[in-house]
């Protein structure tokens, strides 16, 4: 059985007086976010969270400090970083026990990224 693709959608429409996007989660679900700026957009899609989105891809982290020593990056920082990426549906968290410590495993939640500039 084929897996089932993962994309997110980016739908961006920009007229005279103003900017505004809507994230579409996954098609089909109804989950939809609005960015009034492309200060919002940017935020989202900074070079600093790309990083994040590939070393997750390729590197496999296997928690969210094992993320922030690989990027030399300040764990605060990244751990920030997660829960923006997370919220709007980029990453997933997943839960995982080590003896009783818990820890927190980033995955990705997409296979791709499109992003429509509507004019």
């Amino acid at each position: 059985m084929a897996q089932k693709s993962r994309t997110r959608t980016i739908n961006i429409s920009i007229t005279p007086h103003s900017f505004t996007s809507i994230f579409r989660r996954f098609r089909g679900e109804k989950t939809d976010f609005e960015l009034s700026e492309v200060a919002d957009l940017r935020q989202i899609l900074s070079n600093e969270k790309a990083k994040i989105l590939y070393t997750v891809k390729y590197e496999k982290p296997e928690s969210m400090y094992h993320l922030a020593k690989l990027l030399k990056r300040d764990f605060k920082s990244v751990s920030d970083d997660i829960k923006l990426l997370e919220r709007f549906g980029f990453i997933e968290l997943k839960k995982e026990f080590k003896g009783k410590r818990k820890k927190l495993k980033p995955e990705l939640a997409i296979d791709s990224l499109h992003v429509i500039f509507e004019v």
